[in-house]
């Protein structure tokens, strides 16, 4: 799986054109009961693994968490319903990216396009086996993508590019995910939201990758490219489940099924994923929203997978003595 973060939904609805509904197969449900129950026992092995929305509690401060999807889908619409007591009594919605990062990000992309472009140095058809190389220029095409442009990309963006399915990218309006339905809803209340980390931040991470692990980057997406529309409507419904973390476990068994995909370049590349746009992020953002819980009751709202796990956002609010109770999205 490629894990989405609010960064790379800004990012596409600036150079690409946004998404629409994926029609595929959830594969998790196609799997026999037996394995699904054996992804469900390996995701629970891991604190907060089931759930989206979580109160934490520490003396009087108040912090209500959504883990949030990032691009459309109609179930939202009840989600955000159940959200709006949170709304109501929030002193400020905390989100990874908001307005004004979002603006930064455009801007910062118009004046330096050697951000995204490879100006100098090897192209990615130099860079990737030939076999590779001819899988990228056809999975691009299917993007409306052409080949001389994809080869200037620089590979972190690339990666960003291939977690798209091409059947999400075939309207010409930017669709709304939970973050930005939540935005304009504070707007409307005339609720401060803020972020929780720079607009710059993944730059920074993806520039502290060496080239060969943005190359994984890619390699590892485009191993899972022809079940891309299955992908996308299986991490939907595990979303709306409220399983977060069951589909990263399935996206690493999939890899596993890949030619050349080792248990040991698995969890090498999972690995590095996992800490990079998530673990080191988590820790980052907990002094932000301990300093807005002080002064008085926050919502946080972030990608989903970011909740779950021994570095997830639920287990470090844990770990600083904050109790931390599951809250219903039923009404």
């Amino acid at each position: 799986m490629r894990p989405i973060s609010a960064f790379f939904a800004a990012l596409l609805a600036f150079t690409q054109p946004a998404l629409a509904e994926c029609q595929g197969q959830n594969l998790i449900n196609a799997l026999s009961p037996e394995a699904q129950t054996t992804l469900r026992i390996e995701a629970a092995k891991q604190p907060y693994a089931i759930g989206n929305y979580w109160l934490a509690t520490k003396g009087t401060e108040e912090i209500t968490l959504i883990g949030t999807y990032h691009f459309d889908d109609p179930r939202h619409a009840a989600t955000l319903a159940a959200l709006t007591p949170a709304l109501d009594s929030a002193k400020i919605l905390l989100v990874e990216a908001g307005p004004k990062e979002q603006e930064s990000l455009k801007a910062r992309m118009a004046d330096d396009p050697a951000l995204i472009v490879n100006t100098d140095g090897p192209t990615l058809a130099e860079l990737l086996s030939p076999t590779d190389w001819q899988h990228l220029r056809d999975a691009a095409a299917a993007r409306g993508v052409p080949s001389f442009m994809i080869a200037k990309f620089r590979p972190w963006y690339v990666s960003v590019l291939l977690a798209m399915p091409p059947c999400s990218m075939d309207i010409a309006t930017m669709p709304e995910g939970l973050d930005a339905q939540l935005i304009a809803a504070a707007d409307a209340r005339d609720l401060p939201v803020e972020a929780l980390e720079a607009y710059d931040t993944l730059f920074s991470i993806f520039g502290g990758m060496s080239q060969s692990e943005q190359i994984d980057m890619i390699t590892s997406a485009l191993a899972l490219e022809e079940k891309s529309a299955d992908m996308a409507v299986t991490l939907a419904d595990a979303y709306f489940a409220e399983e977060g973390r069951l589909i990263w476990e399935f996206s690493k068994q999939q890899s596993l099924q890949m030619p050349g995909f080792t248990p040991e370049r698995v969890e090498r590349e999972f690995a590095v994923m996992e800490k990079a746009m998530m673990n080191d992020r988590n820790q980052a953002w907990i002094p932000v929203i301990e300093a807005a819980a002080a002064k008085g009751p926050v919502l946080a709202a972030f990608g989903a997978l970011h909740l779950s796990g021994e570095q997830g956002v639920l287990k470090l609010l844990q770990d600083e003595g904050y109790s931390i109770t599951r809250l219903s999205l039923t009404p």
